[in-house]
This record gives C-alpha cells, sequence and structure tokens, in this order.
C-alpha cells in the first residue's frame, strides 16, 4: 500500500475524520485504476512523466495525515467528554440552582431566586404551565436584590399542580411603567449527566436538560429521619 497509515480503526465510525477518511480512500482508488491504466497504456518512446503522479500521491498522503491528526483530536474530545460526565456524576442526587426560567416542579413544590434591580415600584411573579397558559400569579418583592420565593405548587384555582417542566417570568417596573431586567434562577434535582451538542449537561427530572456552565450552586439534600415505631 502507497497510503495507508490512518487505519480503520484510527477514525471512530461516524465522526467527520471517518466520513474523511473514506472519501479519500475512494478517491484514491479511482487515482491508482487510471494511474494503471496510463501505464499500461502508454507510449514505451515517449512514457509519462513520473514527477506528475509522484506529486499526486504526495499530496494524497497530506491529506490522510491531516485526517489522521483530526482523529486523534476527536478522539482526545471524546476523552475529555468522558471524563468531564464522570466528573458530574456527583451532582446525581443533589439541588443545583441554574441560571434560567425553566422551573421544574418536583413533589408538588418548586424553589427560584430573583434579583430586583433597583428603581423598581412594582414586580410580578407569573408561571405558566407547557401549554403556555398561566397557572400562577403574585406580587413580587420590589426591594433591590436577590429574592427567593418557595411555591407550594397550589395554582391561581387553589388546586395542586403536577409535578412537571414550567415557565417563570418575573417582571419589574420602574416610575415611568418601564420594564426592568430581572435575573432567575431556579433549582432543580440532578438525576443524570451527558453530552448534547458537545456540551455537558446535566438532566434535571425526565425532560430537562441544563448545560454545566449555566450551574451557580449545588446544595445536598435535606437530610431526611425515620421513626420507628416499637
Amino acid at each position: 500500500m502507497i497510503l495507508g497509515s490512518t487505519s480503520s480503526s484510527t477514525a471512530v465510525e461516524g465522526t467527520q475524520s471517518a466520513e474523511a477518511k473514506a472519501k479519500l480512500d475512494d478517491d484514491l482508488n479511482k487515482f491508482l485504476t487510471l494511474l494503471v491504466t496510463q501505464l499500461q497504456n502508454q507510449d514505451p518512446l515517449d512514457p509519462m512523466d513520473a514527477n506528475e503522479f509522484t506529486s499526486q500521491l504526495v499530496q494524497f498522503a497530506s491529506v490522510e495525515q491531516q485526517i489522521f491528526q483530526n482523529a486523534n483530536l476527536e478522539k482526545l474530545l471524546n476523552i475529555q467528554e468522558t471524563n468531564q460526565i464522570s466528573a458530574m456524576v456527583d451532582f446525581i442526587g443533589n439541588r443545583v440552582e441554574f441560571i434560567g426560567q425553566t422551573l421544574p416542579v418536583e413533589g408538588g413544590t418548586a424553589e427560584f431566586n430573583y434579583n430586583i434591580p433597583p428603581g423598581a415600584v412594582s414586580a410580578d411573579i407569573n408561571i405558566a404551565n407547557s401549554s403556555g397558559n398561566n397557572v400562577f400569579f403574585v406580587g413580587a418583592d420590589t426591594n433591590s436584590g436577590e429574592h427567593t420565593f418557595n411555591w407550594n405548587g397550589i395554582d391561581k384555582n387553589g388546586n395542586q399542580v403536577p409535578d412537571g417542566i414550567y415557565t417563570l417570568l418575573v417582571t419589574a417596573k420602574d416610575y415611568e411603567g418601564s420594564l426592568l431586567g430581572v435575573d432567575h434562577q431556579v433549582f432543580g434535582t440532578v438525576t443524570g449527566a451527558g453530552v448534547e451538542d458537545g456540551k455537558v449537561t446535566l438532566f434535571i427530572g425526565d425532560d430537562l436538560s441544563i448545560p454545566q456552565d449555566t450551574i451557580v450552586a449545588v446544595k445536598k439534600p435535606p437530610a431526611t429521619t425515620t421513626t420507628t415505631v416499637q
């Protein structure tokens, strides 16, 4: 074989380097077939210039080397992702505070923080279900700074909402009625970890995944005590 430093086991199947390697192999086979045909049918009195096809083979080798390097980089990235996931396993079972407005209701309750900027004269908390319907509304604290709100999961009609994913929106207005920017952080219990689009993510419940870089705090779940009846 003229080329072949990148074996089929080097590039992981389904990756970009594996696809590029397959394309290169196909192009090389076509080139060698054409070269052999030309050599077999060349004029002995006027043979082909060896420099030309040697140069083309060198180009193939150069491309293959680049693919080989890319395959190694892909492997290193996969190893890094695996290590990151392993590190995130310790988060499973813990509660995390993360930036966002996607609010998990767990065990019938939900917890979130909101940060009111200076100058607010009115503020409201709105929570909507997955269909976009508002299920909860209440006035919010207008004092500037961070506030924690624990929702008992009772909707505006006095009914307990089911566990699931809801949307949180805290709005604040100044004296002129202009909206002010409000930061939201919500809490949820981690159930798993994985990689999505090359980013390590944590899973909250069954339906929510959050990027690792949105997490701002980790809390151990409250200790439970068991009473033995004798």
